[in-house]
C-alpha cells in the first residue's frame, strides 16, 4: 500500500471517529431523516454544478449512492435517534469490515490472507474492550437498524470494488444527489412536513456547522477517498481500517474535549492497532520484496 494512500485512509478514519459525536449533537434539533437529507443536499450542491458526472453508468453511481448514503445513514441516524449510544454505534458499524470481506469472497472471489484472520480477531478483541467499558444503554431496534446499516455499507464497498478509475469528488457529490430524493420523501412521509419546517426554522449556527461538517469533511472528502481506496486495493486490506474509528473517536475526544484516557482505552487502542498491523503484513511484505528487486 502506498504511503500516501495509507495516510489518506488514516485521516479518513480520524474524521469518521469524531463524526459520531457530531451526529448525536445534530440530532438534538433535527429529525434524523431530515438531517440526512440536508447532509447530502449540501454535499451535492454546489459541487454537481462544478464537476462533471463520474465516467460510470448512472445506475452504478445511483446504486452506490443509495447503499453508501441513503440506506446506510438513514438507518444509522434513525438508530441514534431511537436511543443507540454514539460510542456503541461506532463499534457496531465496524461490522461492515467483516461483512465486506464475506461479500467480496462470495461475489468477487477475493480471499483474505491467513495472517489477516488473526489480525481481525485481535482488532475485534480491542473493540470488545471498548464495548465492555462503555456501560451505555441501548435499544434492540436501534441495534438491529445499525446492523442492517453496516450491511449496506458492505454492499457499497463491493460496488466500489467493481468501479473503474473515477474522480472521488465527482462520485461522492453525484451519488449524494441521487440519495437526496428518497431521503426527503421518507422524511416528509414519516416525520411530517410540519415538523421538518419547524426544525429548519429553529436551526441555529451550531446546527448548520454540524451539517457542514457532515457534508464536506465526512462525506465529500471521506467517502470519496474511501471509494477510491476500495477500488484500488483488496477489500480485506482496506475495510479493516474502519476498526480504528472507535479508537480515533476516543483519542480525538481526549484531545479536543479533555476526556480522560484510562488504561482500558489505551489497551483497546493497542489491540486494534496491532490487529490492523497484522492485517497489513501481506501488503508490507509485498512492498519490501518489490523494493529489493
Amino acid at each position: 500500500m502506498r504511503v500516501r494512500d495509507l495516510l489518506m485512509a488514516l485521516l479518513t478514519v480520524v474524521i469518521w471517529g469524531s463524526n459520531f459525536a457530531v451526529m448525536k449533537l445534530g440530532l438534538r434539533g433535527l429529525p434524523p431523516l431530515l438531517f440526512c437529507t440536508l447532509r447530502f443536499a449540501f454535499t451535492a450542491f454546489p459541487m454537481v454544478l462544478l464537476v462533471r458526472p463520474p465516467r460510470l453508468p448512472w445506475r452504478r453511481v445511483a446504486a452506490w449512492g443509495m447503499a453508501q448514503f441513503a440506506v446506510l445513514f438513514g438507518l444509522l441516524m434513525t438508530g441514534l435517534k431511537l436511543g443507540m449510544a454514539a460510542g456503541l454505534a461506532s463499534i457496531v458499524m465496524q461490522l461492515q469490515a467483516f461483512f465486506t470481506i464475506a461479500l467480496a469472497w462470495a461475489l468477487l472471489r477475493e480471499k483474505a490472507r491467513p495472517v489477516q484472520l488473526p489480525g481481525g480477531a485481535v482488532a475485534l478483541a480491542g473493540m470488545g474492550v471498548v464495548a465492555w467499558n462503555l456501560h451505555q444503554r441501548t435499544t434492540l431496534i436501534g441495534l438491529l437498524l445499525l446492523i442492517v446499516a453496516a450491511s449496506s455499507w458492505a454492499v457499497a464497498n463491493v460496488l466500489a470494488r467493481r468501479m473503474g478509475p473515477v474522480n472521488a469528488v465527482a462520485l461522492a457529490s453525484w451519488a449524494s444527489l441521487y440519495a437526496v430524493p428518497p431521503l426527503l420523501a421518507l422524511s416528509l412521509l414519516l416525520e411530517g412536513a410540519g415538523k421538518d419546517w419547524q426544525a429548519l426554522r429553529d436551526m441555529d449556527a451550531m446546527s448548520w456547522l454540524v451539517v457542514g461538517f457532515q457534508a464536506y469533511p465526512a462525506t465529500l472528502f471521506g467517502f470519496g477517498l474511501w471509494a477510491m481506496l476500495m477500488r484500488r486495493y483488496p477489500a480485506a486490506q482496506i475495510a479493516p481500517f474502519t476498526w480504528l474509528v472507535p479508537v480515533s473517536g476516543m483519542l480525538t475526544a481526549a484531545w479536543l474535549l479533555h476526556e480522560p484516557l484510562q488504561a482500558w482505552k489505551l489497551a483497546a487502542a493497542a489491540l486494534v492497532v496491532g490487529g490492523l498491523v497484522l492485517n497489513q503484513i501481506p501488503s508490507l511484505r509485498h512492498r519490501l520484496l518489490a523494493q529489493r528487486t
